[in-house]
């Protein structure tokens, strides 16, 4: 089958990459990507939705992400490899589960890097030049944002090319920069002007229920911005002491990023006048083109404005420059996985970075950029196939404890049992919260790549004249769950409340606990679905070779020692 590798295939690709990332620059890797565009437009956006409880709107989205992210923290310090998201899924099911999952994850995470670009331009469209004012027309970027946006890409890609420890030395400066920008950003504000009127009126706390704050959730940006917790994990391949540096620089840039974003939130509700609500008829009115640098300029606080638009290059460019280094090493994941041509495997021996790997993202970025050309329409995709990607890391991490219990785990939760199913639980109602059409859509993109997968595991092994059914059926069997699980959560979004887009055939309160039994039901068919394919024993035995060879040198040089000694 396509989806073996020899360890020794496995550890030649990777023995060019540069283990010189330590517990800081993992977190601010991590840091980076959750505050990149979400914070320049999430604020705005959720409460448009959900008015004030956009708050906890974003605490919510904290505990979804920090709850399954605990999950794939035990995962990224078993398997320190670069591109670890897309792997996961592969080594407990095989190609087909496997391949979904990546697909996922790899859509989900290639696509902020055109929304990192339309996000700076768009701020840059509130200018007081006459220039600027042409690159973005109120919904999407004009020709000239898309062409200015797509020079931002270039700009990306180029800071990745030369070298690992480049990118790490400059996302650190620009990750403390993106820290200190929202902090001051929220303190001017609240000093500036702090109405709590515009909770008390205007439709109070919950202007449009609490189905709304679980909407905001899924669609405003929120997952969005926390899914950066899997930077790190990505990166794994060039982390020196994975095993207490990623579930640190996980957790620790999660509940950093949590504090910031609820401070803005909050400066933002106190900071909309009230006047402007009460005229355009409430929350759901808000239009503004670069909401916080507006609100600085109607608050005078010009120097703050200027600031904002200086950051509004830096904290998306920095987001867009780390996601454009992590998907290069997704792309060099599904390749090892069996699902690529071999040369998105090749890794630069001078620079240690996959290249061509950094090209083929390149062009699928501009290729999100020229279909959707505002943030806020990225931003809805993008959430949503983040929650499809979710929901690998629970099933994942319990599936591998059933199959290889053995296999060393530098990180091991002693309560994995009930975080796991909890944390599918949360990515299932996540995904139905998110509204359908969304929903249906975001799960067809899903059905899109399957063609690849079928190529590389049906019909490359029928151009060679061998007979793959035999061995393709164990994947097949493994993988059900999660074609299944698509196709049912897809219903139940068509038939679910009208709350949140559906039919209304499912009474409300009725259709949450649906989604939750349904993601229950599915957490336990997929650990019982897991199997020890090829691609496990596969990484095991690399795994293993690793091991032996770091105990060898280290009895040769305890040896060496004793030598001296004597």
């Amino acid at each position: 089958m396509s989806t073996t590798k020899t360890p020794s295939a496995e550890q030649g690709s990777h023995s060019n990459y540069r283990r010189s990332l330590g517990t800081i620059a993992l977190t601010a890797t991590g840091l980076g990507s959750i505050i990149g565009s979400g914070w320049l437009f999430g604020a705005e956006r959720a409460a448009a939705i959900a008015g004030p409880a956009a708050i906890v709107a974003w605490i919510i989205g904290a505990l979804v992400a920090l709850t399954i992210a605990l999950t794939y923290s035990e995962l990224g310090a078993m398997f320190p490899k670069a591109g670890g998201m897309v792997r996961y899924g592969q080594y407990s099911h095989g190609s087909l589960a496997g391949y979904l999952a990546a697909w996922a994850n790899w859509i989900a995470i290639v696509s902020v890097i055109p929304g990192e670009a339309t996000a700076s331009v768009q701020y840059m469209s509130s200018w007081d030049f006459a220039w600027t004012h042409a690159l973005y027309d109120g919904t999407e970027l004009t020709g000239t944002g898309v062409g200015l946006a797509s020079i931002l890409l270039v700009f990306y890609f180029f800071l990745n090319w030369f070298a690992i420890s480049l990118f790490a030395k400059t996302n650190t400066a620009i990750t403390v920069f993106k820290v200190v920008v929202p902090a001051l950003t929220a303190s001017a504000l609240m000093l500036a002007h702090f109405d709590t009127g515009n909770i008390v009126h205007h439709g109070g706390f919950t202007p449009n229920g609490w189905s709304s704050v679980f909407t905001a959730v899924a669609v405003s940006g929120i997952v969005w911005a926390y899914n950066g917790f899997q930077s790190p994990l990505n990166l794994a391949g060039e982390a020196r002491n994975p095993g207490k540096s990623l579930p640190k620089a996980v957790v620790w840039s999660i509940l950093i990023a949590l504090v910031i974003y609820v401070a803005l939130q909050i400066a933002f509700l106190m900071a909309v006048p009230g006047d402007k609500l009460s005229a355009g008829g409430g929350w759901a009115s808000l239009g503004f083109n670069s909401p916080l640098a507006d609100l600085a300029v109607a608050w005078g606080l010009n120097w703050l404005a200027l600031l904002l638009y200086a950051d509004a290059f830096v904290s998306p460019s920095g987001t867009g420059m780390i996601y454009a280094a992590t998907t290069s090493r997704m792309i060099h994941g599904v390749q090892e996985n069996g699902h690529l041509p071999g040369v998105f495997g090749k890794v630069d021996k001078k620079t240690g970075v996959p290249r061509p790997a950094l090209v083929l993202n390149l062009v699928i970025a501009f290729l999100f950029l020229a279909v959707f050309r505002g943030w806020g329409s990225l931003a809805e995709i993008v959430s949503v196939a983040t929650v499809i990607s979710y929901i690998t890391g629970p099933v994942a991490v319990m599936s591998l404890r059933r199959i290889s219990p053995d296999l060393k785990r530098p990180v091991k939760l002693r309560a994995m049992p009930l975080v796991a199913p909890i944390a599918m639980i949360f990515g299932s109602l996540v995904l139905y919260w998110g509204r359908w059409p969304l929903t249906g859509k975001v799960i067809l993109i899903m059905a899109v790549g399957l063609p690849v997968w079928a190529w590389y595991e049906i019909g490359k092994p029928l151009t060679q004249g061998r007979k793959p059914w035999a061995e393709l059926r164990p994947h097949l069997k493994a993988g059900a769950w999660m074609v299944a699980y698509l196709l049912v959560m897809a219903a139940v979004s068509y038939l679910g409340g009208k709350d949140f887009g559906g039919k209304g055939y499912l009474p409300e309160g009725w259709d949450i606990l649906l989604v939750a039994v349904i993601g229950l039901a599915f957490y336990y068919w997929g650990v019982r679905s897991s199997w020890r394919n090829p691609s496990l024993v596969s990484v095991e035995a690399e795994l293993r070779a690793e091991e032996e060879a770091a105990a060898a040198e280290a009895a040769e040089t305890e040896g060496a020692k004793d030598s001296v000694r004597v």
